[in-house]
């Protein structure tokens, strides 16, 4: 049976898309198993906010449907198995994160300054914006009606979450950049019979 360039082409994609669907699969552990360990030091999960890292890093690393699903998965399964996030509090936080998975995975595709280091922080702060702005908005409007104020939404998001953002404008672009020198990021070109081709 003689392979054809599509065939191989298939494989590379099927290949792929496994490995994503584990790496997924790995974040979305993790948004249960790291807000366990912050939790049990008090208002850490407020301040550092652990659940987020996972979601950034899979949106990054696996791309926008992925960190989509990452972002609407990780807090329902940690609050099923864990009970945080509360009930009360899931439907936002559901909202917010997969705001953060789908806007990063987008942006780290688009923007292409060349150098890595600067591509990750654009793509992290802006989803950062575009999570809290978002996140706001639907606690305002909906969830929160009446009861959320812009004060409320400044404080929350970036007074007393505030260490928890330095932590994960290092700790974030740290990780995703030790994956693209180990040669392990998924969205990166790969070359096959001398056509280069984005998986």
């Amino acid at each position: 049976m003689q392979c054809t360039p599509n065939f191989f082409y298939g494989r590379i994609f099927i290949m792929e898309a496994t490995k994503k669907s584990i790496a997924t699969a790995m974040c979305i552990a993790l948004c249960v198993v790291l807000p366990m360990a912050f939790h049990s030091i008090p208002n850490a999960g407020s301040i550092f906010s652990p659940m987020h890292i996972p979601v950034f890093v899979c949106g990054l690393v696996c791309g926008w449907q992925y960190g989509l699903i990452c972002g609407i998965a990780g807090p329902l399964l940690s609050s099923l198995i864990t009970g945080m996030p509360p009930m009360a509090m899931l439907p936002a936080m559901m909202i917010e994160l997969a705001v953060y998975g789908l806007v990063i995975g987008i942006l780290v595709k688009i923007v292409k300054t060349g150098k890595i280091y600067v591509d990750l922080y654009i793509s992290l702060i802006a989803a950062m914006l575009a999570g809290r702005v978002i996140g706001g908005a639907v606690r305002a409007l909906i969830f929160a009606r009446g009861e959320y104020s812009l004060k409320a939404w400044a404080t929350g998001y970036f007074v007393t979450s505030f260490p928890g953002i330095i932590v994960h404008l290092i700790f974030v672009p740290a990780v995703v950049f030790a994956l693209y020198s180990a040669g392990l990021m998924f969205t990166r070109k790969k070359t096959l019979a001398g056509k280069a081709v984005e998986a």
